[in-house]
């Protein structure tokens, strides 16, 4: 197993971490006697080998024989953790650009595939169903891999490896040249879509839907009916998907192209099974995370789970529901029902029901959510998030989850008077400086209409850790906070820390720009003015116009959230739109093809403001309110309310500049 082991210069060859000299070690350590040992060396090397990929490093193409070799013994007790190495550096090695792919990797897997092959061969199961996933990755071309799966297939009795070789033989026939082989493969997977199993039916619609457009949507019933057969099970045993329902469903959407509601809507069918409905409802918020038009279609189906038996199920239908929000507003009434539905989720947090019917209230700005939310505030056992967590966008895909309660309560400013005793008791008791940062901001939000705030803030004002968050609120609520005038004041001074900062409040509780005006003196004396400061400076509006040839530079920084924040600064100082229209319009123009970035949201809001001048800028933008695509950078229920303020900024930006 370790010929030549020793003689590769292991020092000079690199891994993720730098010298690949503790490789041989490791190696030898997956062949070792005691399973921990063997698998903890093995996660060792996928970690040193691939990471996150990237790159195929030139320790991994020295060390892939004897990966193989690893693979191929049956004595060695880590053989899957080994071949998922040898998967996802083949795999990565199609993907990377050729600066980033180690010049030795190609010639090493040519020598090596021989080896590969052969595992189609290996009397486990598992190691022939890995070793068609290896092939149905890797670059090797049809005319190489196509004869030895199909010998594969003519004597392969297991169900779940006969499910791997249809997905290799659809994926290596086709990488050219295909050879002699590739008409009897696609004619032997066309005959296999009346195959008598359903998952054979399925696994060859999955092989040929890349090179047979249009067969998916041809057959959506036959795709249901696979997906939601018992049988579906078995892709849970194979190496291609490895996974249950939920996974099956999502890989099969993928299949058919745009917003197809027709299969979201046969999933969402009742099904005895707890984990069909519950992969339905996944399904369909995918959809709804990614396309606009389903929401009419699927919103009472998805409705119509509120009372389903499985709390998972509950859970997830009002997690929906919330993130469509005033859209699900005529479901309000069996949200609230669920109020007092104590059910957990089987998570970390143990969200239940009634909260996240709290959570889908909220969003649609009705009172019955109030009562919950001041109970939580006062210490009740809470499955909300305990930060503000952020979740990427996956298209196709959906991350059910709960906010942070400050963020619940940024959705509630029409109802400040019942909420805001429960608020200051949180910023009286607490002493985390995060939550305290939170719920300030919270106040800031609310503005005027959270005065009644102002004594708690006068007294966090003293304190050194806290005062900036009690500072950021008292700006928020403004004149009503006039008893801050001389603390503020104190903190604004030259030696003191967040001086820009303390200056901006006292000058949106008094009126009053001189400490403002210094402090940005101050601040433009040290060179670039940072993106905090620019937000303030256009607060001052005509009081910042001696500060315009800097922003005027600043509107062509490289950083496009300081040009956002000096065009907006620049036009409020002097008005100038010649300058800061198209400065603002560059930062939008993807928008206008259907892309989003979180810098873009400010950027029309600006616009908005600007009114007439930025006409170009509503010519630019004014087809984006028919975008069918959510317009989103982030994912969970985040992505739906970034949707929603963008498509609102730009409906008053066509609005405003008439």
């Amino acid at each position: 197993m370790w010929a030549g082991l020793d003689e590769v210069d292991w020092a000079s060859l690199e891994h993720n971490y730098g010298s690949a000299e503790d490789v041989p070690d490791l190696l030898r350590r997956c062949a070792g006697p005691d399973p921990k040992e063997a698998e903890a060396a093995a996660c060792n090397l996928l970690n040193l080998l691939f990471h996150q990929g990237g790159w195929v490093c030139s320790a991994a193409s020295a060390a892939l024989p004897f990966l193989l070799r690893l693979g191929a013994a049956a004595e060695v007790k880590c053989r899957r953790t080994v071949m998922e190495v040898v998967a996802r550096l083949a795999a990565e090695a199609l993907q990377v650009r050729e600066q980033f792919l180690d010049p030795d990797w190609q010639p090493a897997w040519e020598r090596a595939l021989p080896e590969v092959r052969a595992l189609l061969e290996d009397p486990e199961p598992w190691i022939r169903r890995d070793a068609a996933d290896l092939i149905a990755v890797c670059g090797t071309s049809g005319e190489l891999a196509l004869p030895s799966l199909l010998r594969r297939w003519q004597s392969e009795d297991d169900p779940a490896t006969r499910l791997d070789v249809i997905l290799a033989l659809g994926q290596a026939v086709l990488r050219q040249p295909a050879g002699v082989h590739a008409s009897e493969v696609f004619g032997l997977l066309h005959s296999l879509l009346n195959a008598p199993e359903a998952q054979v039916r399925l696994a060859a619609m999955h092989a040929l839907a890349p090179s047979t457009p249009g067969l998916p949507e041809q057959r959506i019933e036959q795709l249901l009916e696979a997906v939601r057969e018992p049988s579906v099970e078995l892709w849970r045993h194979t190496s291609a998907m490895g996974s249950g329902v939920q996974g099956v469903q999502h890989r099969t959407a993928a299949l058919l192209p745009g917003p197809c509601t027709s299969f979201a809507l046969g999933l969402l069918n009742d099904h005895p099974a707890e984990e069909q409905r519950i992969a339905a409802l996944a399904q369909a918020a995918g959809l709804l995370a990614q396309w606009r038009s389903p929401t009419s279609v699927l919103l009472p189906r998805v409705a119509a789970r509120l009372n389903d038996p499985a709390c998972e199920a509950r859970f997830r239908a009002v997690e929906l529901l919330a993130c469509l929000g005033p859209a699900a507003a005529a479901h309000a009434d069996g949200i609230a029902a669920l109020l007092g539905d104590n059910a957990t989720r089987a998570t970390r947090k143990r969200e239940s029901v009634g909260e996240a019917a709290l959570w889908a209230l909220a969003r649609m700005n009705d009172a019955r959510c109030l009562p919950g939310l001041i109970e939580l505030l006062a210490g009740a056992r809470s499955g909300f998030a305990s930060s503000c967590a952020g979740y990427p966008a996956t298209a196709g895909w959906h991350h059910s989850v709960l906010p942070s309660l400050p963020e619940v309560l940024g959705y509630l400013a029409d109802h400040v008077e019942q909420l805001l005793p429960a608020v200051c008791d949180e910023l009286g008791t607490s002493e985390d400086r995060q939550v305290i940062s939170r719920f300030c901001q919270v106040l800031a939000d609310w503005g005027p209409a959270a005065q009644a705030a102002v004594p708690r803030l006068l007294s966090l004002m003293e304190d050194d850790r806290n005062w900036d968050s009690a500072a950021l609120a008292l700006a928020g609520i403004g004149p009503a906070g006039n008893a801050a005038r001389e603390l503020l004041l104190a903190r604004a001074d030259a030696g003191a820390t967040h001086t820009e900062l303390a200056a901006w409040a006292y000058w949106k509780i008094s009126g009053e720009p001189g400490p403002l005006l210094e402090a940005f003196e101050r601040t433009a004396a040290q060179g670039s003015i940072p993106r905090p400061v620019l937000r303030k400076l256009a607060d001052l509006g005509p009081h910042a116009a001696r500060f315009a040839d800097r922003l005027r530079a600043m509107t062509t920084d490289t950083d496009p959230w300081s040009r956002v924040e000096a065009a907006h600064a620049l036009w409020a100082a002097t008005g100038d739109t010649q300058t800061t229209v198209p400065a603002l319009m560059a930062i939008v123009q993807g928008l206008a093809k259907g892309d989003y970035l979180p810098v873009m949201l400010p950027a029309v809001r600006h616009l908005a403001q600007i009114g007439p001048a930025a006409r170009p800028a509503a010519r630019l933008l004014h087809a984006v309110p028919h975008h069918d695509p959510l317009l989103r950078s982030s994912g969970a229920w985040r992505g739906f309310t970034q949707d929603e303020d963008i498509r609102a900024a730009v409906d008053e930006l066509l609005v405003l500049s008439g």
